[in-house]
């Protein structure tokens, strides 16, 4: 890790004093005044650790430190100041969330001790804040998977919309689009919970129960209740909660969300899941969005025609031309699809054509060869091969 030192003062020579004090224990970059510092750590940051001087013309240290905290949270603040009091001392502290307060003259092993200090506490900032993102990652990983082994038709529905919600979200100028991205891939993550037997029957358009009926009326609830437990995806289990809301108010959560009070994700996902259902039925885009654009009330218009600009070339559900190859289950790797049946020798269906192959599948694949044994060559489209 490059764990960088930032100086800023208004006095050159107590810079070049800093630099031939310090240059060969820290990688060290100085800068003259607060609007300078600024454009260092723009352009040459991130810096663990900013040592500012509290008076200097212009910006003074107190308002220049607040600035780093905005641009850069996780750099260590320390000020350098040779008025001590404590007035000021407080100030420096509140506004710009102070490390270190030191006085000047501060004597070179004082400061670097100081700065070793910081830098020690921004390894442990950045180390944390990576432990989460991997563990969120790897949590998210885990329900994905998870979900297209247990219900591979929705993992294939979110795959399709995967496909074409990067062009969409950048049109809108979504905050989070990473939250859309999520919530498109685990929106159906609640029909873990559903009996199998009840959702052929509902697939398959046959009478439900009123039992049934509301079971499945609860799923986007239960999602969201899934994800909620998972920190920082408080807004991907919002959009998943409304993602059958219609603009105008009306269908599930029965609560008084409407318009633009919706999350712009759930407003977002309505649309693209139900394209994706209507196209399922091998209907020409156009006509779908000719017919979604009659139904009154139900989305967002002007979402509506956003989408609707965005989808050129391919249709949803037109694949990328990928080359199709016969593998042996040795040969089997993640990033493939498969392209036909996976069934064992004694004819049991294990995967299905059109299911991508990932750590949790060749798992699941492997398993059965060693109990059952599994039906070769297994044809699969490989990764990223445009035709």
């Amino acid at each position: 890790m490059n764990e960088k030192i930032l100086f800023v003062d208004d006095d050159a020579n107590l810079l070049a004093s800093c630099e031939r004090n310090f240059r060969r224990q820290f990688p060290l970059d100085t800068a003259e005044g607060g609007e300078a510092g600024l454009k260092k750590i723009e352009t040459h940051g991130p810096y663990a650790v900013v040592i500012a001087d509290r008076q200097m013309p212009g910006m003074d240290g107190i308002q220049f430190l607040s600035l780093v905290r905005q641009k850069a949270p996780d750099t260590v603040r320390i000020m350098l100041t040779g008025n001590a009091d404590l007035e000021s001392a407080i100030r420096v502290v509140n506004e710009g969330n102070i490390f270190r307060f030191l006085t000047k003259p501060c004597p070179p092993d004082v400061l670097g001790k100081s700065i070793e200090d910081g830098r020690a506490q921004y390894r442990l900032v950045t180390a944390e804040k990576e432990l989460l993102n991997q563990t969120l990652k790897g949590s998210i990983k885990l329900l994905t998977d998870i979900l297209s082994m247990v219900d591979n038709q929705s993992f294939g529905r979110a795959q399709l919309m995967r496909d074409v919600i990067t062009n969409v979200t950048a049109k809108v100028n979504a905050a989070d689009p990473w939250e859309i991205h999520l919530a498109v891939m685990l929106a159906s993550i609640g029909y873990v919970t559903i009996p199998p037997e009840t959702l052929i029957k509902a697939r398959a358009g046959q009478m439900l129960s009123k039992a049934e009926e509301q079971i499945l009326t609860r799923v986007p609830e239960t999602a969201a209740r899934l994800l909620a437990n998972i920190p920082r995806l408080e807004g991907v289990a919002q959009i998943v909660r409304y993602q059958h809301k219609r603009f105008d108010g009306t269908g599930l959560p029965g609560d008084s969300v409407a318009g633009l009070a919706i999350p712009l994700g759930a407003r977002l996902l309505k649309i693209l899941a139900d394209m994706t259902d209507l196209q399922s039925a091998n209907r020409a885009r156009l006509e779908v969005l000719r017919e979604m654009e009659g139904r009154r009330g139900w989305y967002d218009p002007e979402l509506l025609t956003t989408v609707r600009a965005c989808y050129g070339g391919k249709s949803a559900g037109e694949s990328t031309v990928r080359e199709t190859m016969a593998m042996t289950v040795n040969d089997l790797a993640s990033g493939m699809i498969l392209h036909s049946d996976v069934v064992t020798k004694d004819g049991t269906l294990i995967l299905s054509a059109g299911h991508p192959i990932n750590d949790m599948a060749l798992e699941k694949i492997r398993n059965f060869e060693f109990v059952s044994g599994i039906k070769e060559p297994i044809f699969v489209q490989m990764p990223e091969t445009v035709g």
